[in-house]
C-alpha cells in the first residue's frame, strides 16, 4: 500500500513531504557548499533535533547563556524542506543544516569532502515507535492510526525518507565521501559528554570545562523539552500540530517493548536483524544494555 500523495512524493526513490517541491531539491545538487558548513543528518525520529540544539550550544555563547531567543529551526534550517523561505547564502558562518535527505541527494559538493556531516542513527525499532506517535501529531505526515499497519509501511520504506536500512547504510557504506562523524542516538543518551566533546573536535570548536558542561547540562532531553527555543514548539504555520503532544515525546532507549507485541518484533527481526549486521553499528536496544 503506497503512502497518500496528499503527504509524500516520490523523487529519485525517495519519499518527500508535500511541504517541499522537486524544483527545490533537484536544485541542490548544485547548491555550493562553504568548508565552514555544518550538516546534521538523519534518519526521522533519530535525534535530530536534540544534535541540532547540541551544536547550536556549542557553537552559540548567547543560544547557551540564553541571551538569545533564536529557535531551533531559525538558527539550523532544514536544508529540503525550507519552510520558512530562508536565503541560505545569507546566513551567517558557519552555516548549520538539518537534513533528512539519502547520501545520494546532497549537494554535490558535500560528496566531494566539503563541508561536515553530523550524522546519527537510532535503533530502528525506537525510531518506528518515534516515528508512529510522531505521525498522529505532525499534520504534514500522514496519520495511519494501526501500528502494524505502520510497521508494515516502515519495514517496506512507504513512509517519509522511505527505508530506514537503506538511508542508514547508503551514508555508512559512502563514508569515504563526505569528511563525517558518525554518532549513535544511544551513545548520546548513555554519555551525552563524550558525545558532545567529539562533536567539539569535529566542528573545531574549543570550549571551555564550564562551557562544555553548560552545554551538557542544557541538552539533557528534560531541559530541552522545557526549552521553547529547542523543542519546536512554535513550529511554521504550514507545519501545525494536530493534538496535544510533543516534537520531543520520551527520548529513551527501548521505549518500542512498550507498544511492540512479541509477534511484532520476531516479524520485525525477521526482516530487518539479519541485514542489520552487515552495517558497523552495534545497537543498544535496552536502556540496561551495555554499550
Amino acid at each position: 500500500m503506497e503512502p497518500s500523495k496528499e503527504y509524500v512524493f516520490k523523487y529519485k526513490g525517495f519519499y518527500f513531504g508535500v511541504i517541499t517541491s522537486v524544483e527545490h531539491i533537484a536544485s541542490l545538487e548544485d547548491f555550493e557548499i562553504k568548508d565552514s558548513d555544518i550538516f546534521v543528518a538523519t534518519y526521522p525520529k533519530s535525534g535530530t533535533v536534540w544534535t541540532q540544539n547540541i551544536v547550536n550550544l556549542i557553537l552559540h555563547e548567547g543560544h547557551r547563556n540564553g541571551t538569545e531567543n533564536v529557535e531551533n529551526i531559525d538558527r539550523m534550517p532544514w536544508l529540503e524542506y525550507n519552510i520558512k523561505n530562508v536565503d541560505f547564502t545569507t546566513l551567517p558562518s558557519p552555516r548549520t543544516f538539518a537534513t533528512h535527505l539519502p547520501y545520494y541527494l546532497v549537494p554535490r559538493d558535500l560528496r566531494n569532502r566539503r563541508g561536515r556531516v553530523i550524522y546519527v542513527s537510532r535503533n530502528p525499532k525506537d525510531v518506528m515507535v518515534s516515528y508512529y506517535h510522531f505521525s498522529k501529531y505532525v499534520s504534514t505526515l500522514e496519520n495511519i492510526p494501526d501500528f502494524n499497519l505502520f510497521m508494515e509501511r516502515f519495514l517496506a520504506g512507504k513512509v517519509l525518507a522511505s527505508s530506514w536500512l537503506d538511508h542508514v547504510a547508503g551514508w555508512y557504506n559512502h563514508a569515504e565521501d563526505f569528511n563525517i562523524l558518525f554518532l549513535t542516538y544511544e551513545e548520546m543518551k548513555k554519555d551525552l559528554r563524550s558525545a558532545v566533546l567529539k562533536i567539539c573536535k569535529f566542528i573545531g570548536k574549543e570550549l571551555n570545562e564550564e562551557e562544555v558542561d553548560s552545554v551538557v547540562r542544557q541538552a539533557t532531553f528534560e531541559n530541552m523539552r522545557k526549552d521553547p527555543r529547542a523543542n519546536y514548539e512554535n513550529l511554521p504555520d504550514n507545519v501545525t500540530a494536530r493534538d496535544n503532544g510533543t516534537f520531543l515525546r520520551k527520548g529513551t532507549i527501548g521505549d518500542w517493548k512498550n507498544i511492540m507485541t512479541v509477534a511484532q518484533s520476531e516479524k520485525f527481526d525477521k526482516v530487518l536483524k539479519e541485514k542489520i549486521k552487515n552495517l558497523p553499528i552495534k545497537f543498544i536496544w535496552d536502556i540496561h544494555d551495555e554499550m
